[in-house]
């Protein structure tokens, strides 16, 4: 079912946009991954699926070069975008001990590029498409009771918000926006305390991806495609 279908994954050189774009591989969707510099690992995922796998350089914190990227896809039909930004810094300070630049770094990347490159990319995605960015069940505030991750916590629920103004400001997109939260992941960025591997993520996260094609609506869920509390 996929072979004609094409994914946008904005981040895919390591970490969750790697496995996201391994996973649609597998798949047998065509691929477009963004890198920032070059990946050896993306390289050798499309040696892996020749012909299957594009790789396009951009800087989600550069609108120009989301621009340019979005030039060089002009006319493509998109049937997912996937918007895979994050970082975390100083993950056991409170805001009286986190740097102000850790804080501004983070809400830059995680909140703010995501949602405006989804505002330069989303004329791309067709009609009964997805544009899905990464979140974080630590992005509820109904929820969360971590004492740790507190910056970037608060740049998730950001982004969450950023997202809810989104489609507020498009009111009858027919595509379905999600905020999809992967999970506490063994990647470079969760560690290897974190309670699930890419294998135990990722798959749900692409299947809660397909589940909502061609329902509209911003829905904020986990990779069981249940949703969670704002």
């Amino acid at each position: 079912m996929g072979q004609h279908r094409t994914v946008l994954v904005v981040g895919a050189s390591r970490g969750l946009g790697l496995a996201l774009a391994a996973e649609w591989c597998v798949r047998g969707w065509h691929v477009v991954g963004t890198v920032r510099t070059p990946s050896k690992q993306l390289e050798a995922l499309r040696s892996e699926h020749p012909g299957r796998l594009e790789v396009e350089t951009a800087d989600i914190l550069d609108p120009d070069s989301i621009e340019a990227l979005r030039g060089r896809l002009d006319g493509r039909r998109i049937d997912v975008l996937f918007i895979n930004a994050g970082i975390a810094r100083s993950i056991e300070a409170t805001p009286t001990t986190l740097p102000e630049a850790d804080f501004v770094d983070m809400m830059r990347t995680n909140a703010l590029a995501p949602v405006r490159a989804i505002e330069i990319l989303e004329g791309l995605v067709a009609a009964d498409g997805v544009v899905a960015v990464m979140s974080s069940e630590l992005g509820s505030i109904a929820q969360n009771d971590n004492p740790a991750w507190q910056g970037y916590a608060a740049s998730k629920a950001a982004l969450n918000m950023l997202m809810k103004g989104y489609a507020t400001r498009h009111p009858g997109d027919p595509r379905a926006l999600l905020l999809l939260a992967p999970g506490w992941v063994r990647t470079e960025m969760g560690g290897s305390d974190a309670a699930l591997s890419v294998e135990e993520s990722i798959p749900h996260v692409v299947d809660t991806v397909d589940a909502n094609r061609g329902r509209p609506g911003l829905r904020y869920l986990d990779r069981f495609n249940t949703t969670l509390p704002w």
